[in-house]
């Protein structure tokens, strides 16, 4: 099933995340809904070529990267779009103080 595939693609990168934050990202996705997400791939797929694909939801993007040499060369990342930066201190401080 294509959808227990993307699953795995997903859990690859959330089990390299603190226990915490994974559990976080992976509420966020159920939350958003697992219909949501969308795949893509460019490039062949046969091993040493170069390719991409992208993983996206309506939380997050994961892009993993291998378009130089002989597809050698990997880049990824995980971005969270409800908290692309880290922590926000501004919405914290208006949060927390009466103005």
């Amino acid at each position: 099933d294509q959808r227990a595939l993307l699953r795995r693609v997903v859990n690859a990168y959330t089990s390299v995340m603190a226990d915490d934050i994974a559990a976080e990202q992976m509420a966020k996705i159920q939350e958003a809904g697992l219909d949501e997400i969308g795949f893509v791939w460019a490039g062949p797929t046969a091993r040493g070529e170069q390719h991409y694909y992208r993983v996206q939801g309506p939380t997050f993007l994961i892009e993993y990267d291998s378009t130089q040499g002989g597809g050698n060369h990997v880049h990824s990342v995980w971005r969270d779009f409800t908290n692309d930066f880290g922590r926000d201190l501004l919405r914290e401080h208006l949060q927390a103080a009466r103005h």
